[in-house]
């Protein structure tokens, strides 16, 4: 088993190198600038741009992976409401040249995607759950699976999940539970919106399904989040509790009042009885995830 990781910089590869590293598979980390991840070998290291079609497939003919763990996007939802080109450029046509290269060797894709393919008017969704994106990034996210799922090729897994956290090194952006605790200890006044509902999921979790769908040769499509959905509020509140910070500066507040350029989906969260029973998904507790992290 051969893996090729993109996006490694970011918090999902970084805790990927760390579990191939002690599990003591062999990888590739990649991302399009320099290592900055001190965990990861320079060895284990190259730089690739996921748009560069030439340099992925000499990477790929070279190191010859037997799967690829694609985390590499961008993210921002608001950013790729206003960068449409550029959002579709990462999400889309990268995933298109990864997923021909992944082809050209007979590599597995393993292809991370989002709840925001949802418009959350239900949520608790299943995989076989009809999507109905909202937003740029959304559409984007969906284009990218329907490449997979439309091809003759077979041998790939789109990877769902939801609001991802824990800590890492020269993070390019934080999440929201780093970010609660940190607005929290500050004692300013937070207005916390109460009507969007998510199941955050613990960046280690997500990692170990990614790496058991590739050493299971796992096709087709997973939902891979935390166990329980509550509201941003409520995870806000749950992060004082925690760290036993005051929630005196806390008020709710909706959505609406936030302004947003994109629109997100109001409740979403996943029923993992699929990844449960084919891969032996046991998500923690966000109160045990936030134990090891805190």
């Amino acid at each position: 088993m051969k893996i090729l990781i993109t996006g490694s910089n970011g918090l999902l590869g970084q805790k990927l190198v760390k579990q191939l590293l002690n599990k003591n598979i062999s990888f590739l980390a990649s991302s399009k600038g320099e290592n900055r991840n001190p965990q990861c070998p320079n060895t284990h290291y190259v730089q690739m741009d996921i748009t560069n079609l030439s340099q992925v497939s000499a990477i790929f003919q070279e190191y010859l992976p037997s799967a690829v763990i694609h985390t590499a996007a961008i993210t921002n939802v608001d950013y790729c409401e206003s960068n449409i080109s550029e959002c579709k450029e990462v999400n889309v046509a990268a995933t298109n040249i990864l997923f021909h290269a992944a082809q050209s060797i007979n590599a597995q894709l393993i292809a991370l995607s989002t709840d925001f393919v949802f418009d959350g008017v239900r949520g608790n969704y299943k995989e076989t759950d009809a999507p109905n994106p909202l937003s740029v990034y959304a559409k984007s996210k969906l284009a990218a699976e329907q490449l997979l799922q439309v091809s003759n090729y077979k041998n790939w897994a789109i990877v769902r999940t939801i609001i991802v956290f824990g800590e890492g090194y020269n993070l390019s952006r934080s999440n929201i539970v780093l970010w609660a605790k940190e607005a929290l200890a500050s004692g300013k006044e937070l207005n916390i919106i109460d009507d969007q509902f998510r199941a955050p999921t613990w960046a280690d979790d997500l990692a170990w399904a990614c790496i058991r769908i590739a050493m299971m040769k796992k096709k087709g499509m997973f939902h891979i989040s935390g166990p329980e959905t509550f509201s941003i509020y409520d995870l806000v509140l749950r992060v004082a509790k925690s760290c036993g910070l005051e929630t005196e500066s806390l008020n709710k507040t909706t959505s609406e009042s936030l302004n947003q350029a994109a629109k997100r989906p109001p409740k979403t969260g996943f029923d993992l009885t699929k990844a449960r029973k084919e891969i032996g998904y046991n998500p923690m507790s966000f109160e045990e995830s936030l134990k090891l992290l805190f």
